[in-house]
């Protein structure tokens, strides 16, 4: 009796079922328990071929890593939509953010808990997708202070109009910076809970940064005790 003959499957098809599978196991035994022997197993393909495709547990973990990183940044861009009021705008965002992460519990544990425990370059990827979602969310910031009509004395172009604005692009950095901070520590919980929604968690973090962005935008700005 001759031996079954396995289906050929295109390359590009054949490695994303490699990594879905990467994704399942580094997320949930974080990358020195994880063996491509169980990879292997679970994309149902033989370990040389793991090996033949992505060349080392390393390398696979890194393309684990980029894909995830790049998928969420992504859903999180898509959700924008820049013709929205911009409260509209950080809702959706967040709201994109906590349901993808959700939906994905693995590849969140990949991103936030096992690349950044295991130094060069695995840190490096992850804080590359973190840069780049801080500086959407700080884009989104400096859009809502712009929206809201946020005072900015001075005539164009004057050298105080230009402090001014340096300081709202360093305070909507600062904000973006927490608002990111927050945003994957409630993650990281929400994704150890069923107790709640995506939406809740959206919603919980929104209350907190709309309600403060709100008193910045109208320039009751909190400013603490003097010495």
């Amino acid at each position: 009796m001759g031996a079954v003959k396995t289906k050929r499957m295109p390359r590009a098809v054949r490695e994303q079922q490699m990594l879905d599978a990467a994704v399942r196991i580094f997320g949930q035994r974080g990358y020195m328990a994880a063996s491509m022997d169980d990879i292997a197993e679970l994309a149902g393909v033989s370990k040389p071929l793991v090996y033949l495709y992505l060349n080392s547990k390393e390398d696979l973990f890194s393309a684990v890593i980029r894909r995830e990183a790049a998928a969420l940044a992504a859903a999180v861009r898509a959700a924008v939509h820049p013709e929205r009021p911009a409260d509209r705008r950080l809702w959706d965002g967040l709201l994109a953010f906590f349901t993808h992460t959700a939906r994905h519990p693995d590849a969140w544990a990949v991103l936030h808990l096992h690349a950044r425990t295991h130094g060069e370059p695995f840190a490096a990827e992850v804080a590359a997708m973190r840069s780049e979602i801080v500086a959407f969310v700080a884009q989104l910031v400096a859009a809502t202070a712009r929206d809201e009509g946020a005072p900015c004395s001075g005539e164009a172009g004057s050298a105080d109009t230009r402090r001014v604005r340096l300081a709202e692009q360093e305070a909507a950095a600062g904000l973006a910076e927490a608002l990111v901070g927050a945003a994957e520590s409630l993650a990281a919980w929400a994704n150890t809970t069923d107790r709640v929604t995506a939406r809740q968690t959206a919603a919980t973090l929104m209350n907190v940064a709309w309600a403060g962005l709100g008193d910045l935008m109208a320039g009751r700005s909190w400013s603490p005790p003097a010495e």
